[in-house]
């Protein structure tokens, strides 16, 4: 998707960030929305790969402020909103590398768009983003009918209405290829979605929930 700038409009941009792929949402402000500008991915490759992790890592961000930061940085970005790293897991090293690499990224912003970015949870990327996920469970996760008292009990939750083994980024993919039917998707040659077009799909929730959850674009 090539995005079609305007020199006097004013953008917003987000990113889903992780050290494989960086997915990226450009929108222009409309004041009570967002037009959907630009979605777009860097895989940064490091070649050959340095055996220092920080190494690779330092040589990830400049790739990826070379294919796109550098492109972008004079057509009027006014905020940036990044996707805070998902941390519940068992190997802290996973964690302190996205953490650094998220902290990289965030620098990159403020020293080429001479933005300080804004940032939102995932649980709160989805919740914003697409209200209607929010929904009070009826089944557990065996799969079992919960009683109606039980059900009254419950209350709203993320993915509610889905199965506890539903696969959430391919539901919020389906959201964002509804809302905007115009996007051509990323596919192998099998046809099965490349998982790029999820980190994709994520950096436009992230952006547009972001964006809805402080009043600033209604809400859809």
């Amino acid at each position: 998707m090539e995005a079609n700038i305007n020199d006097k409009a004013n953008y917003i941009l987000s990113l889903d960030v992780s050290t494989a792929t960086i997915g990226i949402a450009l929108f222009e402000d409309k004041g009570t929305y967002g037009k959907l500008i630009l979605l777009h991915h860097v895989t940064p490759m490091v070649k050959p790969k340095p055996k220092n992790k920080m190494q690779e890592l330092f040589e990830k961000v400049k790739i990826f402020e070379e294919e796109f930061l550098n492109k972008y940085a004079d057509i009027g970005i006014v905020r940036v909103i990044i996707e805070e790293p998902l941390l519940r897991s068992n190997n802290v090293n996973t964690v302190a590398t996205l953490l650094r690499f998220n902290g990289m990224i965030s620098r990159s912003i403020y020293e080429i768009l001479g933005v300080v970015p804004d940032y939102i949870s995932s649980y709160d990327s989805r919740k914003y983003a697409f209200p209607q996920l929010m929904a009070v469970r009826t089944i557990n996760k065996k799969g079992e009918p919960y009683t109606e008292k039980e059900i009254a009990k419950n209350k709203p939750v993320l993915f509610g209405a889905y199965p506890s083994d539903a696969d959430k980024k391919v539901i919020v993919w389906e959201l964002v290829a509804d809302m905007e039917p115009q996007v051509t998707w990323l596919y192998d040659k099998k046809g099965k979605l490349k998982k790029e077009s999820f980190d994709i799909s994520d950096a436009f929730a992230c952006g547009l929930s972001w964006m809805q959850r402080e009043g600033i674009w209604k809400t859809n």
